[in-house]
């Protein structure tokens, strides 16, 4: 088994690691400004492998309405625009040949409150992963308690720290979700 101070710091580091995925998922989702992080991990056919847009295209924020994606490779700009169509966005692209370009429309108030319900729900999600993490922590320090590796003294103390690990975890995915909600609803 592994020793305690590793199973405390890999816990640590796991539940920071949920609050960064949620953080970077939440990128992805269209706020009615314009971010390169809704488009990079689109899938575009190129020479028959599947490759993510961020290695193949140049993605720039124009203004806070507009994405332009300019493409290495001008051959394959058709494969981007057909990509980038199947994305299902919600907005179509523009292809002038060179650049694509997206213009993302004024998001109405119901789709404001349908990206909060939606961020909402991805925040219990990734709060329950965090909770998982400290259940299964937990089981490996119980079983080294009955083992006779650490003494129940030892047993109450870890769980108080890997208590506040999450506890932290918790509130740094609650800001997450805070500063996420305001921007949407921030017209």
């Amino acid at each position: 088994m592994e020793s305690i101070n590793e199973l405390l710091n890999k816990t640590k580091q796991n539940m920071a690691q949920v609050a960064q995925k949620l953080s970077k998922d939440l990128g992805t989702l269209r706020t009615g400004r314009a971010n390169p992080q809704m488009v990079e991990n689109v899938r575009v056919e190129y020479y028959g492998v599947p490759t993510p847009l961020k290695q193949m295209a140049l993605l720039n924020v124009a203004d806070a309405k507009t994405l332009e994606i300019q493409p290495y490779d001008v051959s394959a700009i058709k494969e981007v625009e057909k990509a980038l169509q199947q994305a299902d966005l919600g907005v179509t692209p523009m292809n002038d040949g060179k650049i694509i370009r997206i213009v993302l429309p004024p998001m109405t108030e119901d789709r404001r409150k349908m990206l909060t319900k939606t961020i909402s729900k991805m925040s219990e999600d990734y709060k329950v992963s965090v909770r998982n993490e400290r259940r299964d922590s937990l089981e490996k320090l119980k079983k080294a308690q009955k083992a006779g590796e650490i003494t129940e003294d030892d047993l109450k103390r870890y769980e108080v720290q890997i208590q506040k690990d999450t506890d932290t975890t918790i509130t740094e995915i609650e800001k997450i979700v805070a500063a996420k909600e305001k921007e949407i609803m921030t017209i």
